[in-house]
């Protein structure tokens, strides 16, 4: 646990143990001028009780730990310093911000006993809502995209929350407005425009940092999803440390950084989660931002499996992208010994265990180079998928207003499992599965006339006709069909280049196997 500023006298611990816990003496401590009562427990003590009265006491105080191989690795002379937000009770810095926002949702009187919280999350803001939740005692319904991993939808529904998994073509924050329409006594968070959301890093986050560091501080680095983290701790250091540089992180394919052309590329998707939109959250505040940095898929996969490996930080992915974007920004300013750099990093390892710390995972997206000994072996490795005669089979496809009621008849009429869906030019939209359809029955009712575009499944596996056997093989693995598609680049009427996928064919197991087995 990292260094505990010491309070005032009088402030008394607050229990959070019952749904009245956000007062102190019925006055609620941030609004009885107490300064540090801000999401995390103000100790009177100079160090924590051995015994804490409830997990959300652990919130807050995340260690800073040296990074010591990959800078040497990187021939970086500075000193790279890690804010570790991955220790945190949920596993990541969104702990803060689910604390801060329920307790003033219940200062205000907007969150009584028997409410239900909503909230919109890419995962980590969901499991630290749903932990607070839990120790409190509300209900919680989360609404996440379906991009997000498993493994984040499985630790929510552990905490006792209802998630939502929303389709590609539907904005989940826009789903998470409606369910708290219909839902009586709840209340929406809105991590995207709730200024609670910065003020907590700015007021503990930062400040944390500032202390751990003694003042002495040359650069920060963080990747920015809602922005509210760089937000709040970047208009702390500018106040502090004037002099201190505040850089942000960007995926290729997101708008976020500035200037806007650097954020032109022929991708308008990323498999990295927690960072970048394609639209600018409103408690992102890039005027304290002094620079960007774009990083790509590839490179930040790799970064956060170097950080498991020769730092022994079991991180998430997106802390690949902090320390990718620090050594590019560290090299550009020309950073020397005696200066020091703080990357944030925001999440760990347990949402991704079936993601980027597969090998098949990262094989079948190519963040990894084929294994030299398997394409050796097999004649057929190299060959492209265009060999295969059905990579330019299409099968019966659907249109974009076509119902679960037509699908399931052509499914039945021709034996199929799954069907592409397309628009009027044969642009994929997603697919439609029996899988993800029975998938979606237990929280959602389905009739035969539901319109499809709701329940598309889009996380299907892609392959282009120029790709080759050995990647088919890889994808089909894990999966019952591969996708042959062609990328093309079209520029939409926000004058944005964006990367649509022709649809050429539908690949099997079956289809692989008759030409590598008989």
């Amino acid at each position: 646990m990292g260094p505990v500023r010491r309070e005032e006298e009088h402030v008394e611990v607050i229990d959070h143990t019952n749904n009245n816990n956000s007062t102190t003496n019925g006055v609620h401590p941030l609004k009885n001028g107490l300064k540090n009562c801000n999401g995390y427990i103000p100790w009177v003590q100079s160090q924590p009780p051995k015994i804490l009265p409830s997990i959300l006491h652990h919130i807050g105080h995340t260690p800073m730990v040296r990074l010591n191989r990959i800078p040497k690795e990187e021939g970086i002379e500075c000193e790279i310093f890690a804010k570790c937000e991955l220790y945190a009770p949920g596993g990541s810095h969104k702990d803060r911000i689910a604390l801060r926002m329920i307790e003033e949702a219940e200062a205000d009187g907007r969150l009584v006993p028997g409410s239900t919280v909503i909230e919109p999350t890419s995962g980590n803001t969901g499991i630290g809502v749903a932990l607070v939740c839990a120790v409190k005692g509300y209900k919680c319904i989360l609404v996440m995209p379906e991009k997000m991993s498993a493994e984040k939808h499985e630790t929510m529904a552990a905490l006792g929350a209802k998630v939502v998994r929303t389709p590609k073509t539907v904005l989940h924050t826009t789903v998470a407005q409606q369910i708290q329409k219909e839902t009586p006594n709840s209340i929406l968070l809105d991590q995207y425009g709730n200024n609670d959301n910065p003020r907590i890093h700015y007021e503990t986050t930062a400040e944390e940092i500032i202390e751990q560091c003694d003042g002495k501080l040359d650069m920060i680095v963080m990747g920015v999803g809602t922005g509210g983290i760089i937000s709040g701790i970047g208009k702390k250091i500018k106040e502090k440390l004037p002099s201190c540089k505040v850089v942000g992180v960007d995926p290729e394919g997101s708008i976020m950084a500035l200037p806007e052309s650097i954020n032109q590329c022929n991708t308008n998707f990323w498999e990295v989660e927690g960072i970048g939109h394609d639209w600018l959250p409103n408690v992102l505040d890039r005027s304290v931002v002094d620079s960007w940095v774009k990083c790509n898929d590839k490179e930040t996969f790799n970064m956060a499996r170097r950080l498991i490996k020769d730092e022994g930080l079991l991180v998430g992915g997106s802390c690949g992208s902090a320390l990718v974007g620090a050594i590019a920004a560290i090299k550009q300013a020309g950073l020397k010994r005696g200066q020091r750099v703080v990357i944030v990093l925001p999440d760990s390892v347990r949402n991704y265990m079936t993601k980027f710390l597969s090998d098949q995972w990262m094989h079948e997206r190519g963040f990894l180079p084929d294994v030299t000994e398997v394409t050796g072996k097999y004649s057929w490795w190299n060959k492209q998928v265009s060999s295969l005669p059905n990579s330019k089979v299409i099968t019966p496809t659907l249109g974009r207003d076509a119902t679960v009621g037509e699908a399931i008849s052509i499914m039945r009429q021709g034996r199929y499992d799954q069907l592409p869906v397309v628009d009027s030019e044969g642009f994929m939209l997603g697919m439609a599965t029996l899988n993800h359809l029975l998938n979606s029955l237990p929280s959602t009712e389905i009739t035969s006339s539901t319109k499809l575009d709701k329940f598309l499944f889009s996380q299907y596996k892609r392959v282009a006709e120029t790709d080759s056997l050995g990647k088919l093989n890889y994808l089909l693995q894990g999966a019952h069909f591969a996708v042959v598609v062609e990328p093309v680049s079209r520029v939409n009427q926000d004058g944005k280049t964006v990367v649509l996928e022709r649809l050429k064919g539908i690949l099997t197991s079956m289809d692989l196997a008759e030409v590598t087995l008989l």
